[in-house]
């Protein structure tokens, strides 16, 4: 078939106008397709963009943690300052160290919305505290902070019985005798902590302002071991008055020894697991200088020591420089102890101003007497029991003699 070029335009011409009549009808679906694709693509990226911020909102945590003291802050209060709370979230970990990197011990309120320390602070220390909350989505947020504690101008430290690593009888309680008064006993007592292998409930009970003594209901149980954590430092025991003392003592109880002294027979029985084994002749106070009641704890042994009436409100009544195997039971002055100079009163009659005597000789040289053998086998602890003098019980705070009192009465 024949085909008729178009009027006025050669062969070739009219090719080429096709071609680029095609080029440009292929250019403008190419820029309307740029067109149309570059809106869709600038609508796509400004969805990408629009879902990559949603994204990072998504992955943010509304919960919000807040430390205090602020983060730098110095002087800070060892009690009462610490707290870590969070809004909109719930805490999941709260950590706190000092500068050694130890731990301060708290807990995480039930409902997840605080943390405090379940102790006071040390003083003049540097904290770190870290903490981390989840929001309802599980998304967590964290705040880190440090402070340091206030160094304080006044302080006070607890002096204590018995000695660390030490062996003690039965009846030894564990004895603080503070250097200034305390009229914040409650934040004192709750930085003492004791524990004893085998487990047994410990007391503490104030005698005055400035001792604080715990013991057991019963005596100590043979073989006991008795750890306490003496954490007083930048505990405010008074107004503006902190401890500076931070220490863990350690004792054992040795074996079960007891002694009953019957001031009407002039006898000491001395007993071992509830039973007797030896019994020695004595002689306690005479009439009107009559021996304490009552049970009384050994303090302190001294092989030789002065006895002046003067010190305990007897005058000149006697002055002894040598008096032989000394063991005190009150801070007024009783004890038990050789007598070289009591001639027959031994298991006859009584004699002494006030304390227990048991026969020996001047210079306490002989082994075999009562007085050394009772001495050599007694041990700081050990409990004396006096019975049937004419006088009243000793007062518990007269020595570590706290047996005195009742349960009840110890935990008032």
């Amino acid at each position: 078939m024949n085909v008729r070029p178009i009027s006025g335009a050669p062969a070739g011409d009219r090719r080429r106008g096709r071609q680029g009549l095609a080029l440009m009808t292929g250019a403008l679906v190419l820029s309307l397709a740029a067109c149309g694709g570059g809106g869709g693509s600038g609508s796509g990226s400004g969805d990408g963009k629009a879902k990559s911020s949603d994204t990072r909102q998504s992955k943010q945590s509304t919960a919000a943690v807040s430390i205090s003291p602020k983060s730098g802050a110095a002087h800070v209060d060892t009690s009462g300052a610490l707290k870590v709370g969070v809004t909109k979230g719930k805490l999941t970990e709260v950590t706190v160290k000092d500068d050694k990197g130890t731990a301060v011990d708290g807990a995480i309120a039930a409902d997840g919305a605080g943390w405090t320390p379940s102790t006071h602070l040390a003083a003049a220390t540097k904290y770190t505290v870290h903490a981390v909350a989840k929001d309802s989505a599980g998304r967590e947020a964290a705040e880190d902070s440090t402070f340091t504690t206030l160094t304080p101008k006044n302080t006070f430290v607890g002096n204590f019985t018995p000695e660390d690593g030490s062996t003690v009888g039965v009846g030894m309680p564990f004895s603080l005798r503070f250097t200034r008064g305390i009229t914040h006993p409650e934040a004192v007592e709750k930085a003492v902590s004791i524990k004893t292998e085998p487990a047994v409930d410990v007391e503490g009970h104030w005698f005055g302002n400035d001792r604080l003594d715990f013991r057991p209901e019963k005596y100590w149980k043979s073989g006991t071991k008795v750890t306490i954590d003496l954490n007083l430092d930048g505990v405010e025991g008074r107004s503006g008055v902190y401890g500076k003392q931070h220490k863990t003592v350690k004792f054992t109880i040795g074996r079960d020894r007891v002694s009953y002294v019957d001031a009407k027979k002039h006898t000491m029985k001395v007993t071992q697991d509830g039973k007797v084994i030896k019994t020695i002749p004595v002689t306690t106070g005479k009439p009107g200088y009559d021996t304490w009641n009552g049970q009384m704890v050994m303090s302190q042994k001294l092989v030789v020591t002065r006895m002046n009436g003067e010190t305990v409100g007897y005058g000149g009544e006697y002055d002894i420089k040598d008096v032989p195997h000394a063991i005190r039971l009150t801070d007024s002055g009783t004890f038990v102890h050789g007598n070289y100079w009591g001639g027959g009163a031994f298991g006859n009659f009584n004699a002494s101003h006030g304390c227990i005597g048991l026969r020996d000789v001047r210079g306490g040289y002989d082994k075999g007497v009562p007085a050394a053998w009772f001495f050599n086998h007694s041990i700081v602890g050990d409990v004396v029991v006096v019975r049937h003098a004419h006088d009243r019980t000793v007062d518990p705070a007269n020595g570590l003699n706290g047996w005195n009192m009742s349960w009840d009465e110890w935990k008032k």
